[in-house]
């Protein structure tokens, strides 16, 4: 049925973004968690604390209430105060992930039509998903972006390495042939 293999689907999906900007942000010394790369630009530690606050929003009580909670002040996602840390920034992150996969794991091919709502517009539980989908995309990309700025020519590729394609084919499926 291809309303659960898209749910499963959606789950790994949101697993691997979550694995990827993790991996990236291992790769940054702390310091730069912090370091944006001009006045207008978001740092790591604002990327994850939108995020966080983003997914405490959307999957709490998802089929039940709107998906911008009363209480979300989302301009505050955006400045840093002296009480976020990384390790507080980090755990946010991680609860917001948990609240997601809590409110996607147990989803059943019908509820995929159901509707519920964002700042009171109508989405079907598919919409609602992906919209969440391509969202973390977007931000994790960012996340790579800027881990892989912050690391140099010390970052580890994430993916196949620059030039390296044909070496990872070969290991994959043998021998290619390039008549």
């Amino acid at each position: 049925m291809i309303d659960q293999h898209y749910l499963k689907d959606t789950i790994l999906q949101l697993r691997k973004y979550k694995q990827m900007a993790e991996k990236a942000m291992a790769q940054i010394s702390d310091d730069k968690f912090f370091t944006d790369l001009s006045d207008v630009d978001n740092s790591l530690a604002i990327i994850v604390k939108h995020m966080a606050g983003n997914m405490r929003s959307r999957w709490t009580d998802f089929l039940s209430s709107d998906g911008e909670k009363d209480d979300r002040h989302r301009d505050t996602e955006f400045e840093i105060y002296d009480s976020d840390s990384k390790e507080s920034l980090m755990q946010k992150w991680q609860e917001g992930w948990e609240l997601c996969f809590e409110a996607i794991e147990p989803l059943k091919p019908e509820d995929l039509e159901k509707t519920i709502y964002i700042r009171g517009e109508a989405h079907t539980v598919l919409e609602a998903i992906n919209r969440q989908l391509t969202h973390y995309a977007y931000h994790v990309g960012q996340i790579v972006y800027l881990a892989r700025h912050f690391s140099g020519s010390n970052w580890k590729s994430l993916s196949i390495p620059k030039g390296e394609s044909d070496s990872f084919n070969i290991s994959k499926f043998g021998e290619i042939d390039k008549e």
